[in-house]
């Protein structure tokens, strides 16, 4: 697939505002996959190319998290497995998806997951003792947001903390810095299964990756400096209006 010099450019810029955003307050996969279809990617190839980029930004924050020893590998192999065979299932299930059908549901699936994301910090997810087992935990909750993750993506680092934070009682700077590797393993599985499938566009991935690097430096200077609030509505917007203008021209225009 060929891309104009502005369409590389634009895509370069989105990522960076990603990975800015990522970093203060996450979703920066509402703004990376709309700039996807909004640059005429498939809705598909979208997915995958978009699994490249953020498999880029989860392998950095888990190999820094994993040398500082602020997590251990011993502790979340299991948990790491599971979550890579759920986006596996994911992955493959999407590709059997009408284009058309796919088209359609993805911007819906990201305006639930908007909503989600400007509502979640008025929620109270914390529990003193866990609510589930730590097998029903491992073996159903882990793959089943791996398996979301596979078909979709975006909002799924924030699912796993919440799911550690409230099903799990773990404190919430332990719950993020869990879900790096756990979303790392359904990044690269789900990479892998779209690889294989021919749904990755390189070029565009590429783009996008330096961005991110871009972004997440920026932001890392800005680290509790910015207002989260203000930035999750900044996100939301950004994504509404990318998905409007997607909206229109497949299916008004």
């Amino acid at each position: 697939m060929e891309f104009a010099l502005e369409t590389l450019v634009f895509l370069f810029f989105a990522a960076a505002i990603a990975g800015f955003m990522d970093t203060l307050a996450g979703g920066g996969g509402l703004i990376t996959i709309p700039a996807l279809v909004v640059s005429g990617v498939p809705p598909l190839a979208a997915l995958g190319t978009n699994k490249l980029q953020s498999s880029f930004g989860s392998g950095t924050a888990s190999f820094l998290l994993f040398k500082r020893k602020k997590i251990h590998w011993e502790n979340l192999k299991p948990l790491m497995l599971m979550a890579f065979i759920g986006a596996v299932i994911g992955s493959l299930l999407v590709q059997f998806i009408n284009t058309k059908v796919l088209g359609f549901v993805i911007p819906l699936v990201l305006i639930i997951i908007a909503a989600y994301f400007i509502s979640a910090p008025y929620f109270k997810l914390e529990t003193e003792t866990p609510r589930i087992s730590e097998s029903s935990y491992k073996n159903v909750v882990i793959p089943g947001i791996g398996i979301y993750d596979g078909m979709f993506g975006p909002g799924t680092g924030s699912f796993l903390a919440v799911a550690g934070v409230s099903l799990r009682a773990l404190e919430l700077i332990k719950a993020t810095a869990t879900a790096k590797p756990l979303n790392f393993a359904t990044n690269i599985a789900s990479l892998l299964v779209f690889i294989a499938a021919g749904q990755v566009i390189w070029l565009a991935g590429i783009a996008m990756i330096l961005g991110q690097i871009l972004g997440a430096w920026l932001g890392s200077h800005y680290l509790f400096k910015v207002n989260p609030k203000i930035l999750r509505i900044l996100i939301v917007t950004i994504c509404l209006i990318m998905l409007g203008q997607y909206w229109y021209r497949e299916f008004i225009a």
